[in-house]
């Protein structure tokens, strides 16, 4: 296949990055419940995905939730942008693609959930733990295990949660250790991980 010159590309580009804009400058003028139906209308395509990645700091939640599930509802279209902002961006926006990721479920994402357990809002380290067991890979048990000791409850509760999901024996004394800090529903969590373990389901 001849490649394009360089020039050409380039148009394409500013093309593309013109059209995202002006639809966005619309969108934005619209009221929350039509600007997610706008959202709805959406086919998958490279400029309905840097669409969605924007809407992801939308004013509304309830349109960046939708922008969200439009993201997952896309799959392996939208999955290398949103592998991007789990390395690049900061703050919310993490936590809505973290979701998006979450609902495609593609295993390629393990390793950016893996290193999401590191991350600065509890939101984004809760959504990473959860999804890692819904995921299913082992390599995220030992991550996991390290999560147990998080200074957030949520992402502890997600982490012991995932485990028993996970269903590995090397964190059955992890948890067990870890139940023993726990409050009542932590350790009531910590027991039906354990159960679910230590019963092989």
């Amino acid at each position: 296949m001849e490649r394009l010159p360089s020039e050409i590309t380039a148009y394409q580009e500013k093309t593309g990055d013109l059209m995202v804009n002006a639809r966005l400058k619309e969108m934005r003028l619209m009221e929350p419940q039509k600007r997610m139906e706008a959202i709805e209308q959406l086919e998958p395509s490279e400029e309905s995905v840097e669409m969605l990645i924007a809407l992801l700091e939308d004013e509304s939640h309830p349109v960046r939730f939708k922008a969200a599930e439009k993201l997952a509802e896309f799959g392996e279209a939208s999955l290398e942008k949103l592998m991007e902002i789990m390395d690049t961006a900061e703050g919310e926006i993490r936590r809505y693609a973290t979701f998006a990721l979450k609902k495609i479920g593609d295993p390629r994402v393990t390793d950016h959930f893996i290193e999401a357990l590191s991350d600065e809002d509890w939101g984004v380290r809760k959504f990473a733990a959860r999804s890692l067991g819904e995921l299913g890979d082992l390599r995220a048990v030992e991550p996991l295990i390290a999560a147990l000791d998080d200074e957030d409850w949520g992402v502890k509760l997600a982490a012991v949660r995932s485990l028993g999901d996970l269903g590995d024996e090397r964190a059955i004394e992890p948890i067990k250790k870890a139940r023993r800090k726990g409050d009542k529903d932590f350790k009531k969590a910590a027991n039906k991980s354990l159960k679910k373990i230590q019963s092989g389901r």
